[in-house]
């Protein structure tokens, strides 16, 4: 277990990071002026991270183990026989109510104001699916290559999200649908050899 004083101090960086994402593009923001805003040393910082790619990574980290946890959560309520569909549905609704929940930061994660976070965000997201895909084929004769899958089902459920926040479609309305869709492909069964 970590000290409180680092902690603290991890806290007080990923904190006082995201604060800046409004004013600046996480690739301008410099060490010197994160440590400024945060009453830290530039020693202290190098001590916890080596640059500030590190530290927004274990920002990530952060986000993958509360999904992760509300997804876990969701299984044992809602999926107890491990039905497919219904694990990809919970997935998605892990990942979006992560999304939300933690907004403050994920709205800087769009690709043409910052490369990296949206990079980053992406990547884990299409692992976290297709890695689960991958247990899938071991139960299920898959089409495709779980990493085909994964970015299928990614990629258009963020095209989605993304085409529908620009037609300003509500959260609930957009989010319900997307579910909908998703369990409409993965039910059809194209994805999977009969």
């Amino acid at each position: 277990m970590e000290d409180r004083r680092i902690t603290k101090t991890k806290r007080n960086l990923k904190g006082t990071l995201i604060s800046m994402l409004p004013e600046q593009p996480f690739e301008q923001i410099s060490i010197t002026e994160l440590c400024a805003r945060a009453e830290i040393s530039r020693i202290t910082f190098y001590s916890h991270y080596s640059d500030k790619y590190a530290l927004v990574d274990e920002i990530f980290q952060d986000m993958v183990a509360l999904g992760t946890e509300d997804y876990e959560k969701m299984q044992q309520e809602n999926n107890p026989g491990r039905d497919e569909v219904i694990s990809y549905c919970n997935i998605l609704d892990a990942i979006m109510e992560l999304y939300y929940s933690h907004y403050d930061f994920f709205r800087y994660t769009a690709p043409e104001h910052n490369p990296y976070l949206a990079f980053a965000f992406y990547s884990i997201v299409l692992e976290t699916v297709e890695d689960h895909t991958k247990r899938m084929k071991n139960r299920s004769r898959l089409r495709f290559s779980p990493k085909q899958i994964a970015g299928f089902l990614c990629y258009g459920i963020i095209g989605f999200f993304n085409e529908g926040h620009a037609e300003k479609v509500p959260v609930d309305r957009l989010r319900r649908e997307a579910k909908e869709l998703l369990m409409g492909v993965l039910r059809s069964r194209v994805l999977i050899q009969l």
